[in-house]
């Protein structure tokens, strides 16, 4: 077997464990204590210190969006609904942007293999494939155009808490902001993984982060009228 082959075989190797380690939510947690970033761990451009990022103020987690960066769980998560409660404290040209990273696979580098529930102001809802990720609905488009969200946006005014919410229901996924779905894919090539939010650009607050049941049944139907689950 050849250096290729070998290093081919022990990457799937890692992601079958991984996906077996993933946790599958069965009730509501809290991924942010209000308090610190107990559970949470940061990969920062050239090793930048995090913590002149990424703060916790009055239960509100504050990210300057400078350098650019993430913060993700430190337990990978399967077949889930994460909801991330947040605003922009200001926007400006280049300083507007900002997204939700879901099945984030291994190794941490700016930018990981993921799905990213797009947090920019104005396209919240786009749905970005990353660093080799793929879903039918992105084939045969360049790497860093989205999938892009369906209508126009669904946002809060800027200083107004927005919720986006992301799906993952094995390999699909759908965004919804403020209570509207916004887009879906599906047949992505990772179904579980490390969840996050970036820094990139946007001077943001978020509140609450929390991941809960799919839709369906009576673990959590909150959502299950609106993706047209029954």
């Amino acid at each position: 077997m050849n250096a290729v082959a070998t290093c081919c075989c022990l990457m799937f190797a890692v992601l079958r464990i991984h996906a077996q380690h993933a946790i599958v939510p069965a009730q509501r947690i809290e991924l942010f204590n209000g308090q610190d970033f107990s559970g949470w761990t940061f990969c920062m451009r050239n090793n930048a210190d995090p913590m002149k990022t990424w703060s916790v103020s009055n239960g509100v987690i504050h990210c300057t969006g400078t350098p650019i960066g993430y913060l993700r769980t430190t337990r990978a998560y399967s077949n889930y609904v994460v909801t991330v409660e947040w605003r922009f404290v200001k926007i400006a040209p280049k300083a507007d942007n900002t997204g939700v990273l879901v099945h984030i696979q291994l190794p941490d580098k700016v930018w990981p293999m993921c799905v990213q529930n797009q947090g920019k102001s104005g396209r919240q809802g786009d749905l970005f494939v990353m660093a080799g990720a793929e879903c039918k609905e992105h084939k045969g488009m360049d790497a860093n155009t989205p999938v892009a969200m369906r209508g126009p946006a669904n946002e809060h005014p800027i200083g107004q808490w927005d919720t986006n919410v992301t799906i993952c229901a094995g390999n699909d996924i759908k965004a919804i902001i403020n209570g509207k779905l916004m887009n879906e894919i599906t047949g992505c090539t990772v179904s579980s993984g490390y969840i996050g939010i970036q820094s990139e650009g946007g001077d943001i607050e978020i509140r609450r982060i929390y991941v809960e049941p799919l839709p369906g049944g009576r673990r959590n139907s909150r959502w299950a009228s609106i993706i047209g689950l029954r």
